[in-house]
């Protein structure tokens, strides 16, 4: 499997030279199991717009899965030529709230935007994802629910070739059974963690977990490789390679991409 990492900040994008080698745009991962680009997306936010680079001159044919619809996992949709074009062909999974085009145009409709989901080009299938197995191309995705704040969100474990990987980018630190559920064996652990320990408080206020607690929990649930992203918005590049030397924990960064290969689980 192919990992391919397209954003990698939490709440809002940021530019400026002191953000320049982790990247300014927010959530969104890739995932293929060949050379090819990405079949399966998880969140749409304005990485979205690196995702286009995969696709020269042509359509997507796949599916996007949203954790939730906070703005910086959304926000990219209408910025991706290949999603947005008469032969793309589109499966868009969010947490199921009520009609999932209904939920969607109440942040991507007129007056706060131009347009509407449904003038998106291409064929487009909006699923209302509920809890449990589903699959996607030739992804099998166990969809859980975890506890963040302002509406329904789910973690993603993914399987395919042999590999594992689990996306658990948005969720507070109570929900270590739900988490390790879905992390357990893991090949890859792609966790949300902006805050410190010492930031404890913000961490509950904003809805997030901290990067020791994410340490702790990846051994628990005997993770081979636990990556960190939805970095805060303020962490310059010298703070993150500060935290990830100190913590002796990988952080991720915008354009890197994981080869990994399948094992027995």
């Amino acid at each position: 499997m192919r990992i391919t990492f397209f954003g990698v900040r939490g709440s809002t994008p940021v530019s400026g030279p002191e953000f320049a080698r982790t990247g300014g745009h927010t959530s969104c991962i890739g995932l293929s199991l060949d050379d090819g680009p990405p079949a399966l997306v998880l969140d749409a936010g304005t990485g979205l717009q690196r995702l286009a680079r995969e696709f020269p001159g042509r359509p997507f044919r796949g599916a996007i899965l949203l954790s939730h619809l906070h703005w910086d996992h959304l926000q990219g949709l209408p910025f991706c030529p290949p999603i947005d074009r008469d032969d793309a062909e589109v499966v868009l999974a969010q947490p199921a709230q009520g009609d999932p085009v209904s939920v969607l145009e109440r942040s991507m409709s007129p007056p706060h935007f131009p347009i509407a989901p449904d003038l998106l080009r291409g064929r487009w299938e909006h699923v209302a994802l509920e809890p449990g197995a589903h699959r996607f191309g030739e992804f099998d995705v166990v969809a859980g629910e975890v506890h963040h704040k302002g509406g329904r969100t789910f973690g993603f474990r993914i399987e395919a070739g042999g590999v594992v990987c689990c996306y658990v980018p948005d969720a507070l630190d109570d929900n270590d059974d739900s988490i390790e559920a879905l992390a357990s064996g893991a090949d890859v652990f792609v966790r949300g963690a902006p805050f410190l320990d010492a930031e404890h408080e913000r961490a509950e206020a904003y809805g997030h977990g901290t990067i020791e607690h994410a340490i702790a929990l990846a051994r628990r649930a005997g993770v081979r490789r636990l990556v960190l992203t939805h970095h805060g918005p303020t962490r310059t590049d010298d703070e993150l390679d500060s935290i990830a030397e100190r913590l002796d924990v990988e952080l991720a960064h915008e354009g890197q991409t994981l080869d990994v290969e399948g094992r027995d689980h």
